[in-house]
């Protein structure tokens, strides 16, 4: 098991990583570094791309303003990510964040908003979701930043899943246990899978007709309540993990 540095403050930089680079900092970080943080010359930080594993680096101040980092040494290689798609009706900004922020801790691999006919979230901000995705990484010691898909009808994204891949969405009318279901279906443990959640208006009739004509396809309950989406994520992602995933 991989043994995790959670003293250290982290930070993902879009960079090129080797030994001796010397990598600078946006003012953003900069300031965050320096003036909220309060680090100083020589101070360690890991630092991480989401493609070359995490590195130590020291910090590198200009005055109060501009930094950079030098890299050490690498102290963790890049794993090799499971292939879990995340598929989700859009909701407003504040719960869209939490749930952007939770199914990246859980090990989603890309985010794809799907537009059905009752998502009440019609327009989806790619970088704020991008924002949130980084900073969930940059706290759980994740390394594979996920993927973010522009938005998508849902026709249209139903029609580009790929016919082999497991295609799992949750259905309040679904009958039997979830785990017995998904370990049915769990013919090989690094099966691509893509977990789809609806609006919380759930489903249109037309649309589980659709799904429910795909094949590999399965109807996922999460129990005789009714969980709001951002709770339903958290919900199924955990029960696929468990079932398919790294907490087998």
């Amino acid at each position: 098991m991989a043994v995790h540095d959670f003293s250290s403050q982290r930070l993902f930089l879009d960079a090129p990583m080797a030994t001796g680079a010397r990598l600078a900092l946006d003012r953003a970080q900069a300031n965050y570094l320096l003036n909220v943080l309060r680090l100083g010359a020589g101070d360690a930080l890991l630092v991480f791309n989401g493609r070359d594993g995490e590195w130590r680096g020291r910090l590198e101040p200009d005055g109060r303003k501009s930094a950079a980092l030098a890299l050490e040494e690498q102290v963790r290689p890049q794993p090799a990510p499971r292939d879990l798609a995340y598929a989700f009706a859009p909701l407003k900004h504040a719960r869209l964040d939490y749930m952007v922020q939770k199914a990246v801790e859980m090990g989603a691999t890309a985010l794809c908003p799907v537009i059905t006919r009752r998502t009440q979230a019609a327009r989806v901000n790619a970088e704020r979701m991008r924002a949130n995705a980084i900073e969930a990484a940059e706290q759980c010691g994740i390394l594979c930043l996920p993927r973010i898909d522009p938005d998508a009808r849902f026709d249209a994204w139903l029609a580009a899943v790929p016919g082999d891949r497991l295609l799992v969405f949750c259905d309040e009318d679904a009958q039997g246990a979830a785990l017995p279901a998904l370990a049915a279906h769990a013919q090989d443990g690094e099966r691509p899978l893509t977990l789809l959640i609806g609006p919380e208006g759930g489903f249109d009739p037309a649309e589980r007709a659709a799904l429910l004509q795909r094949p590999n396809v399965l109807r996922l309950s999460l129990g005789p309540r009714i969980l709001r989406a951002d709770t339903a994520a958290v919900a199924a992602l955990a029960v696929i993990q468990a079932a398919l995933g790294d907490w087998r």
